[in-house]
Order: structure tokens, then C-alpha cells, then sequence
């Protein structure tokens, strides 16, 4: 994430122009810069490895940090936090998000553990949130390849952010700034964003706005996957406007 100085800093050297906004401001964005037309437009679904390991937002259940991972620029304190979610969500809200968006399978023990340890004590930082998934899952789980806590840390920060409504909003919001010919390219990382750009670009070609240039995803092969281990997930799938 650039600080305001570097982002100065960058358009005062470049005719590139860094914008620091969501996904679902493109529309916006482009209709400040005279709504010229482009010819094509990347999204990076990624999450910065920064923004994990150095935002000190609680995005990671490796750092004991504050439960916040919004990745809003400049947070105001009216904002949705993960602290918010897990103290103040309803068990079926967050039994439904852990199912939804972290296909967590233990989702509603999990989210009767969170409602009865908030009673006692509201749940603030990363390693108390660990501590109550922790103890409501069985020890087998808690030895699989994949942490314990990933799907519900993944959950909470898609809910905080809106994740698929910031993609489903700035896939659509470009969409009319797209020259003829331009194209849509999306990079996701996980089964859940992936389904939802698989369905919204079926929906585009089925209306007869944009043609598929990628019948299937592409994936990274293995020199890639040798280069840069964390994009094994990665899924591009493209479109061209009509």
C-alpha cells in the first residue's frame, strides 16, 4: 500500500497516475479523469503479502495484533471491524459467513464458541480469536496442512471488506470506460471470488456485451509456481468487449 508522500512522489516523476481506492470506485475514478475510454483493466484479487505480515490489522493469526483487517486507506471509527463482527454479530451471522465465505466446516461450533467466550470477555485481539476456534475444533483438524484458523480469518476479513461486492461492483462499474475491443482480466486466488468472476463473466458473454478469451482459467505452471510459491491458487480468466 503506497503512503500519500509516494503516491506524490510517483506522479510527480511518471505520467502514470497511482490512485489509492476500492475496487468498486472504478466507475467513479474514471468519471473524474473526463470518463475516457481504456483498453483493458486488470484485477489483482490478491492480498499483499504487506498487508498480512506488516499492517498490524489483525489480518494474520500469526501476530497477535487488534482485530481490525479493514483495508480501508484511512480508517474511520464508524468503519465495520473484524472486532465488531465477532463481538457483535448474531451465531447465525457468523456461522453463515465462516460457511459462505471460508467454507469452514466446523462453522457453527465455531460461531457458538465465539458467542459464549464474547459473554465472558469481548474478544479483541488475533490470539484470543485463535484461542476460541482453537478450542472449537477437534484436535485432528487442528493438525491438517492448512491452519485451523485460515477459513475463519479469511471469512471475517471478506465480510469486513465486502470483498465480492467491491469485485461485482468495479467489474460492472468499468465496464461502460471499456473500448470495443478492450479487455477485462482477473486474477483470483481462492474457489469463492473465482466462482463469482466465473458466473458475472457467463452472465456478460450470455448478454452479448463481451466474448471470452479464456475458455478456462488459466494457472501458473510450474517454473511460476517455482518463482513465486503463494500464486498456486491463481486463476486469470479474460474478457473482450464486443
Amino acid at each position: 500500500m503506497f503512503s500519500d508522500a509516494r503516491v506524490d512522489e510517483i506522479r510527480a516523476l511518471t505520467s502514470f497516475i497511482p490512485i489509492v481506492s476500492n475496487f468498486r470506485n472504478i466507475g467513479e475514478v474514471l468519471k473524474e479523469h473526463e470518463g475516457q475510454k481504456i483498453d483493458g483493466v486488470l484485477f489483482d484479487l490478491g492480498l499483499s503479502s504487506n498487508q498480512l505480515e506488516e499492517s498490524g490489522r489483525g489480518f494474520s493469526f500469526q501476530r497477535d495484533e487488534p482485530l481490525t483487517m479493514t483495508f480501508a486507506h484511512d480508517p474511520k471509527g464508524d468503519d465495520v471491524t473484524a472486532e465488531s463482527v465477532v463481538n457483535q454479530w448474531s451465531e447465525e451471522s457468523l456461522a453463515t459467513i465462516f460457511r459462505g465465505f471460508g467454507e469452514e466446516r466446523f462453522a457453527r461450533s465455531i460461531a457458538k464458541h465465539i458467542v459464549e467466550a464474547r459473554g465472558v470477555s469481548p474478544i479483541t485481539t488475533t490470539k484470543q480469536l485463535v484461542e476460541v476456534i482453537h478450542q472449537s475444533t477437534p484436535s485432528w483438524y487442528q493438525r491438517g496442512r492448512t491452519h485451523f484458523a485460515t477459513r475463519v480469518f479469511q471469512a471475517i476479513r471478506m465480510a469486513v471488506n465486502d470483498e465480492l461486492g467491491a469485485i461485482e461492483s468495479g467489474i460492472n462499474g468499468m465496464l461502460p470506460y471499456l473500448r470495443s475491443g478492450g479487455r477485462i482480466a482477473v486474477i483470483s486466488f481462492h474457489s469463492i471470488e473465482d466462482r463469482l468472476v466465473k458466473q458475472m463473466f457467463r452472465n456478460l458473454v450470455l448478454k452479448g456485451q463481451v466474448h471470452a478469451v479464456t475458455k478456462k482459467p488459466i494457472i501458473p505452471n510450474a517454473a511460476e509456481l517455482e518463482m513465486n510459491p503463494r500464486a498456486r491458487s491463481a486463476k486469470l480468466r479474460v474478457l473482450e468487449k464486443a
